[in-house]
């Protein structure tokens, strides 16, 4: 049997490359094998950091009898929905139409033409609470292709006809100041006065619909007037950075909380919750009356992210397992006695009241999450047990890594590590975003078309999707704003221009697929508009192509805005109806609203009056404000055309959207101007 996984640059295709099921990669070749055999194929779509993926493959694919059966009967194919979004998409999406809700592991029976006949998740390994078990499903599905083959065919050509005709682009909507103020509305409405968030459990850290939040705050709220946006914002954000969810030891966030309250996430830590959550909490802690909280969160998880995500190559890996040694949790939860052989009694004792670790546990077999339930009187002590209980924690087995390097999710991080860097004047990190960059052009760039993935330095064969062309533009635009250097708004518009010239919807302005025209075909060509853990393709596209306009010179600029007022007029809907899957497009929509909002600052590098300039916009300019400062005679920079210094000396211009004030050279006077509130 060949080992066909050995090759693949994704560790969750490793980690089956030795399993007794005879798996393929998706290939055409697999295909065409299903054909010539005349069998079905078996689908089996996952993620590394994946808890029950883990769980599916030691009762079933690690199983002789179970694998003999799978590769007796069919083609068997492992796909990495991180690698592959696209495959993932479109089964995903067939898996809901058939059984009313999907997730992962996934498991799809398609004919040897691609088409579904059955979908489902996980699979046990005996029957239970009315699922069948993996070896009955085999089962059922072999006799069925055997004895009523042109039937099955038949259904499965069904079903790729219903989802044709589902989800066209949105009709033409709009995305406007109504619309945002009603989406806060709604959010009030949805919001868990008792624990922060939105909804009930499973409670996911709701990243983007934060910067929303934020930025209506910044964009509406006069002095003394209501702060229910941000209410909302610091209400979550506290609400996360104290509770379990949160790594009160190492920073990060993990990908959600099984419980309403925080206590008990599912413990994997994916790159793309902190790359947001980043951003959200740098933003929080400019605006908040009480910082410290917001400030602290920032600097541990960009931490994080360069401390434990963080690759040798300069990228940033994918995610953390949630599962150490098959056991969920096994390295971050403690219990008192734990505690107190690290600590001992006294400290141990202290410890416990702060962290909220209980006799009977809040986790499994008496463990505990640890929780920030009530603030130290002693702040030196805090730190010390914290370090103190990290350094044992190190000790523990470790959560597995999945290091491959992700296109959208490294853009994501690049954007949040230099918002942050300027938000708390950490040059290191802009530092770190700058190296993620170059990696990513250096690497990831193919003949001008961007790959998905790489691991180890090698670039993976999978094809950028639209969120990578999105998400990769931001990054590199807000690298442009940072640092002056052409050569990131250059790159951002290449990046955008590819996505307009081979993701947009011909037939639908506006409108964007998330794979590109030549890309490989499949039984559908997915096209999701929905913000969810991470922003969609076509709102990063968007949000990219608003700023992107602020940047860019005038033809390319014009160009830009047109695209991003096309996208944001079928946004609208999904605002509408639901708030909480349209955070990116609502927050892109703010900066929309707010002009958006550009302070270019006109000045020789070193110079004092700039620096003061810089700092100043970086404190009071909003969230998708556009902020750039260099020599005005610095080639390539199209934000500082024809904007020279004022009677020598640096000056700021700030314009909204078509209107421009006159240039200021005092630091108060551009504070007052930033602060002035956006037209509604």
């Amino acid at each position: 049997m060949a080992n066909r996984l050995a090759d693949a640059t994704s560790p969750y295709l490793l980690q089956h490359a030795d399993n007794p099921v005879d798996w393929w990669p998706w290939c055409p070749e697999a295909f065409e094998e299903a054909r010539r055999r005349d069998v079905p194929v078996l689908l089996s779509v996952g993620y590394a950091a994946c808890h029950w993926c883990h769980v599916m493959a030691h009762e079933s694919f690690e199983d002789p009898e179970t694998a003999r059966m799978m590769n007796e009967g069919f083609v068997n194919i492992k796909v990495d929905r991180e690698e592959r979004p696209d495959i993932d998409a479109v089964y995903l999406e067939a898996t809901q139409a058939m059984t009313g809700q999907a997730g992962w592991p996934m498991t799809c029976i398609l004919t040897p033409d691609g088409a579904p006949f059955h979908c489902g998740t996980y699979f046990p390994v005996r029957p239970m609470q009315g699922m069948p078990s993996f070896q009955q499903l085999l089962a059922a599905a072999r006799d069925a292709w055997a004895e009523r083959g042109d039937e099955v065919r038949d259904a499965a050509a069904k079903v790729v006809g219903h989802l044709a005709e589902q989800r066209p682009q949105l009709p033409e909507s709009t995305l406007d100041h109504p619309v945002l103020a009603d989406a806060v509305s709604r959010l009030h409405g949805e919001f868990d006065a008792a624990h922060g968030g939105f909804g009930d459990a499973p409670k996911f850290p709701p990243s983007m619909v934060l910067e929303f939040l934020l930025r209506h705050h910044e964009r509406t709220a006069a002095p003394g007037s209501g702060r229910t946006a941000l209410e909302l914002a610091e209400g979550c954000c506290v609400a996360m950075a104290r509770g379990g969810i949160y790594d009160q030891l190492a920073g990060g966030f993990a990908r959600y909380s099984v419980d309403a309250a925080w206590v008990v996430p599912h413990f994997e830590k994916m790159l793309y919750d902190n790359a947001l959550l980043l951003r959200a909490y740098a933003h929080l802690g400019r605006v908040s009356a009480e910082p410290a909280l917001a400030q602290r969160v920032t600097r541990e998880t960009a931490g994080f992210l360069l401390t434990d995500l963080r690759t040798p190559e300069g990228g940033f890996a994918a995610s953390l397992d949630a599962d150490t040694e098959g056991v969920e949790g096994l390295t971050y939860v403690w219990t008192p006695g734990q505690l107190r052989e690290v600590l001992g009694a006294e400290d141990a004792d202290w410890a416990a009241q702060v962290f909220g670790v209980t006799e009977a546990g809040t986790f499994e077999q008496g463990s505990s999450t640890l929780r920030l339930v009530r603030d130290p009187d002693d702040p030196a002590r805090f730190q010390r047990i914290r370090e103190a209980l990290l350094d044992a924690r190190v000790r523990r087995p470790q959560p597995g890594v999945d290091d491959k390097v992700v296109t959208a999710w490294n853009g994501l991080a690049i954007v949040a590590l230099v918002e942050a860097a300027a938000a708390l004047d950490e040059p290191e990190w802009l530092a770190a975003a700058e190296r993620t960059a170059e990696l990513l052009l250096d690497l990831h760039l193919v003949d001008g078309r961007l790959r998905r993935t790489s691991r180890l330095g090698v670039v993976g064969t999978a094809a950028g999707v639209l969120d990578d062309y999105g998400c990769l533009a931001e990054g590199l635009l807000a690298l442009h704003q940072a640092t002056g250097a052409p050569r990131w708004l250059d790159a951002a518009c290449g990046s955008l221009d590819t996505a307009l010239e081979l993701f947009a919807d011909a037939e639908a302005p506006g409108g964007f697929h998330d794979t590109a025209s030549d890309a490989e075909a499949l039984v559908r060509r997915p096209s999701d508009p929905t913000d969810n853990a991470s922003p969609s393709g076509a709102s990063a596209v968007t949000s990219a192509l608003i700023t992107a306009a602020a940047l860019a010179g005038p033809h390319a600029a014009h160009r830009y805005r047109e695209a991003a007022e096309q996208a944001l007029s079928r946004a609208g809907l999904i605002a509408q109806r639901a708030p909480r899957f349209a955070g990116h497009w609502m927050a892109a929509a703010e900066a929309r609203e707010h002009g958006p909002l550009q302070i270019a600052i006109a000045g020789p590098a070193g110079d004092s009056h700039r620096a003061d300039l810089l700092a100043a916009a970086h404190r009071d300019a909003p969230g998708g404000a556009v902020v750039l400062a260099a020599d005005p005679e610095a080639p390539g920079v199209p934000l500082l055309a024809d904007r020279p210094l004022v009677d020598g000396s640096a000056a700021a211009y700030v314009c909204r959207g078509y209107v421009c004030d006159r240039p200021v050279t005092d630091v108060e006077e551009l504070v007052s101007a930033l602060r002035r509130p956006a037209e509604t």
